[in-house]
């Protein structure tokens, strides 16, 4: 989860590699650091902290001339947040940066200690610098090869030599990793919005190889060093994506955003009013062959697959399981002919979620990933992608790339509906209409914002809060708690609304108020009942509900009103009430909103 970056050419490296860590510290920022040649040195200038940190660290140490580094923003997991424990690391000849877990180290570590190598640091990466100079001889490439050959775990390296100036090479393994094709000028990056401002033409490099690059060419190498011949690839993002655009967070810039990628998600996948797929035959021929869906996600990607969960099997008649990523593959799962695995993640690089799908293919079942990234791992490694088209998601805590992959779970649930034979052609164009009418809806939620804004002042003061739902409405209690716990420090719990009396209602005080979500019609007068048991024990209730069952509600509790459109859509309005006064709440409170402690965006490693 840490990010990396490289940069080779006629530029000054220095102001290089620290806009790429800026546009990479959501991947990490528990410390970070860089390492530069220098008059045929190596510099390694790093710091605990924040980016600003390491700033501070280079103005007073003076001028680095250098056109060649590598740098690193750490998310801590050998070693606590220090200076030391910070990357890069070095070694008697070699400087790293490390995305990713080495699993053997302590091994590794051991017997380089015996071969008379210090280590000075607690970390797992410090092991690849000294394994690589121990057996570096005549040819770095091949150090580094039989270095990896040793290594268990999962990697993406920059390594640089202070014998080789104006070089850097690269590798990966289960960790993403691309390399930036620029004019008289290189680069390597966890991720692409850290060189978008230089160039948006790049290289992915897979699994096993090896890149060697200068300023004036890029070569990527088999582990027996024979030369691969690389595609190409295009960035669709630009550098504005990447950018505040004057909002105070990227949270709330990516939050506003929402109805635009509802609208390109529209043009890219409808046709005519009917849902249109790449591979359309090979995707209608695995949907028919399939008997149950399994869906495997992290996080609040866990609660998109809730709702596919609910639809695939009241709406299409398919039996569907959820799974969270972390426990899918360690609990032996039984997979069978007949199953379509469904695998969730923005970015396409979760290591839990590339597991599950990598044990899948393993077992002959076909894989369909929801990904909003183009050439990820699992975009590649997946039989039909469904790009989720929401452009880079900077803050940590998601939202338009929620809204996106809940857009894109409707589609397909409607075209496994139509393909099994639950809805006619008519009812699926129906369907649609009611879909194209989102980014409409969501525009007007978004104008309230200032509403949410209200709640947020009273909720922060809270030191619980409880979420209830039934149905789909759960899934959103779901995400809403995950979504306030994360990014204010307030804790929360989301309950389906017909458990609150087995257990959970014991907590209801005047101390402790509740966020309903009522947007199911025929659970509507249910949970209007359990919204009055929260009320006769003195608690608080806010409301998400359509505008016409306010009324309603507004006997029992504040309310909150949204939109109408058809019952499996609620999901894509409910959710952006939640976002917006998680968000405040944070804003209100002082909290880190975009970077919140102790979290990473992309978690690429277990």
């Amino acid at each position: 989860m840490c990010g990396i970056i490289g940069y080779v050419g006629k530029k000054q490296s220095v102001d290089i590699l620290l806009e790429g860590l800026k546009r990479m510290e959501y991947r990490g920022y528990d410390s970070a650091g860089i390492a530069i040649f220098d008059n045929n040195e190596i510099n390694v200038i790093k710091s605990k902290g924040r980016l600003t940190e390491l700033e501070n660290k280079i103005k007073e140490y003076g001028s680095i001339d250098g056109t060649c580094g590598i740098g690193h923003t750490r998310w801590a997991t050998h070693g606590e947040p220090s200076d030391v424990n910070s990357h890069p690391h070095s070694s008697v000849r070699i400087t790293v940066v490390h995305n990713g877990i080495i699993e053997n180290y302590q091994q590794l570590k051991d017997e380089l200690i015996e071969k008379g190598y210090n280590f000075t640091s607690q970390t797992d990466t410090e092991v690849v610098a000294h394994l690589i100079d121990s057996l570096y001889k005549d040819d770095l490439f091949v150090a580094i090869r039989d270095a990896l050959r040793k290594i268990t775990g999962s990697y993406a390296l920059g390594i640089i030599s202070k014998d080789q100036p104006g070089k850097i090479y690269a590798a990966r393994k289960d960790s993403p990793l691309l390399i930036g094709l620029g004019k008289e000028e290189n680069f390597i990056a966890s991720d692409m919005p850290a060189i978008l401002k230089y160039t948006r033409d790049y290289y992915l490099v897979e699994e096993g190889e090896i890149v060697e690059l200068t300023s004036s060419y890029v070569k990527v190498y088999d582990e027996n060093k024979n030369e691969i011949k690389k595609t190409k690839q295009v960035a669709d993002w630009d550098i504005s994506s990447a950018e505040k655009g004057g909002y105070p967070h990227f949270m709330i810039k990516e939050i506003f955003e929402t109805p635009s990628v509802l609208k390109n998600i529209a043009n890219r996948y409808l046709v005519d009013d009917m849902p249109h797929f790449d591979k359309s035959h090979e995707f209608n021929a695995i949907l028919r062959r399939t008997n149950r869906v399994v869906i495997v996600a992290c996080g609040s990607a866990f609660y998109v697959g809730t709702v596919a969960k609910y639809l695939i099997e009241s709406f299409c008649g398919v039996e569907a399981t959820v799974e969270a990523g972390s426990e899918f593959r360690y609990r032996h799962p039984v997979l069978k002919d007949g199953d379509l695995v469904v695998a969730i993640s923005q970015s396409g690089e979760t290591a839990d979620t590339l597991a599950a799908i990598r044990l899948a293919k393993t077992r002959g079942i076909p894989v369909l990933s929801i990904v909003n990234v183009l050439g990820s791992s699992a975009a590649r490694e997946s039989d039909i992608m469904l790009y989720t088209a929401a452009g880079p998601e900077i803050a940590v805590a998601t939202t338009k790339a929620f809204s996106a992959q809940l857009a894109i779970v409707y589609l397909l649930c409607l075209q496994l509906a139509l393909v099994k034979g639950r809805i006619s052609e008519m009812q699926l164009i129906n369907y649609i209409k009611e879909f194209k009418k989102l980014p409409e809806y969501v525009d007007s939620i978004l104008l309230r914002a200032r509403d949410c804004e209200e709640i947020a002042k009273e909720v922060k003061n809270y030191e619980n809060i409880f979420f209830i739902g039934r149905g789909l409405d759960y899934s959103m209690a779901l995400e809403g708690s995950l979504k306030l716990k994360e990014i204010s420090y307030i804790h929360s719990e989301a309950f389906s609304a017909g458990e609150l009396k087995h257990g959970p209602i014991s907590l209801i005080s005047e101390t402790t108020p509740t966020v309903a979500i009522a947007t199911q019609k025929h659970l509507i007068e249910k949970m209007h009942n359990n919204i009055s048991e929260v009320r006769s024990r003195k608690g608080r209730v806010w409301t998400l509900c359509r505008k016409s069952d306010a009324e309603l509600f507004k006997s029992n509790s504040e309310v909150i009103p949204l939109g109408d459109v058809d019952d499996i859509f609620m999901p894509s309005l409910a959710v952006l009430p939640l976002q917006l006064i998680a968000y405040y709440a944070s804003v209100q409170k002082g909290c880190d909103v975009d970077k919140p402690r102790n979290l990473a965006k992309s978690v690429t490693v277990e």
